[in-house]
Order: C-alpha cells, then structure tokens, then sequence
C-alpha cells in the first residue's frame, strides 16, 4: 500500500515497537496555526492546561529529534527537561506561531549540551577509574545494545536525513506533519526522507550481505576442519 509521503513502507524497518513502549504520549492531529497560537497565548498567560495540549502536540517531535542526537536511555529524562526549559522561557518568544521550530532548537541545544556535559563527566570517571584501578564500566543490557545498534545505523547517515528519517520511521509522523512541526519547508522534508531511505536501504542491505558471508566462511572453515 502507498505510502502517503511516496515511501514505500513494506521496505521500512519497524523501530516502534522499543520506542513505544517506553512512553505514552497522547497524540493529536495537526492543528491549524491560529490554534496552536491560541495555545502558546494561553500557556504564556500561566494555563497550565494549554501547555499540556502543547505538550502533546509536540512531544513526538521533541522525542524524535532527541533520539536522533543521544543515547535511546537518556531520551525520556531529556524530553521533561525540553519541555520545562520551554515553560520557564516561554515569555520570551517573540513569534507565536514559531513555537514549533522555536522548541525544535530548544531540544537540539538541550542534546548539544547533554553531550558536551558527558565528555567532562566521562573524562572525570576515566581519570578516577585509573586512579582507584577499577575495570571498565559495566556494559548496556543485550536489549538496549540491539536498539542502540539500530538507531547508530541513523545516525551514520549525513545530519540532513537523521531527523526526519527518526521522526518518520520511529515517531510516526507524516512529511507534512514534520514540516509543520519543525518549520522545515515540505520539499526539504520529502527530499530528505527521499535520500534518506535510499541511503538506509543499503547500509542495512549490505549489512545483512556482510553478515551472509561471514556465515558461509564459518560453515565453509567448519566443514574443512571436520
């Protein structure tokens, strides 16, 4: 069946499923500019109520462009902290109907900065490590390891097709929905996801041909030795 941004969804690799199950999100339908304006109005004027419907409108998208930039654990903390920041800063919005890409650079910040804070605790644990003679940290679960793995596929790919390919594939969101959300235009979105998938498609692919090679060398060196 057609896919309604021209992808064809049958060659899609099904991300959801370890996503999903770490939040629930109430998600609602785009909405027109005037009502979200409404909103964020509402939200600045200290109805709590209206920031959460913002919340909800907006929380795949901020999940999305996390989880293209961090590791899959810290995504969920790093989410409340987005929308606090948001909250706190609110006021100082100059354009209401720029909410969207307004909170998309807040939640690109909020991952540059969980990464450069993670190099200086990182090199302060290295440096006590040595000193007490500890071994090396303990390593991930086998589960997060196997999504770690896939969502690093992503993020090889160039910066221009990570976001949307995330948005899309794991949070669900339509072409135009992720252009209305983010303020990217709608043919940078389909161009995107267009080269995007293409590029997808084959690091996969010749990551399953690696690994049928690698199976035959094994069976082939197994039956030599027998």
């Amino acid at each position: 069946m057609p896919d309604p941004d021209g992808l064809n969804v049958e060659t899609q690799v099904d991300f959801e499923s370890p996503i999903r199950e770490r939040r629930t999100v109430t998600t609602w339908p785009v909405t027109g500019t005037s009502d979200e304006a409404s909103l964020v109005i509402a939200a600045r004027a200290g109805d709590r109520g209206a920031f959460g419907r913002l919340y909800d409108l907006y929380a795949r998208m901020v999940h999305g462009i996390l989880l293209a930039r961090v590791p899959f654990a810290e995504v969920d903390d790093l989410l409340q902290d987005v929308f606090l920041l948001a909250l706190g800063r609110l006021q100082g919005l100059r354009e209401i109907g720029s909410f969207g890409p307004w909170l998309a650079t807040i939640a690109r910040n909020r991952a540059h900065d969980y990464h450069r804070r993670s190099h200086e605790v990182r090199e302060s644990t290295e440096n006590l490590r040595e000193e007490e003679g500890e071994g090396a940290a303990p390593r991930p679960s086998s589960g997060e390891g196997d999504a770690e793995a896939i969502f690093q596929t992503i993020r090889n790919l160039p910066e221009a097709y990570q976001e949307t390919l995330i948005l899309r594939l794991v949070e669900g969101m339509t072409g135009p929905e992720i252009a209305a959300r983010t303020g990217l235009t709608p043919g940078s979105v389909r161009v995107n996801l267009h080269r995007g998938m293409e590029r997808l498609r084959e690091k996969l692919g010749s990551g399953d041909r690696g690994s049928e090679k690698s199976a035959r060398r094994s069976r082939t060196g197994s039956g030599s030795s027998g």
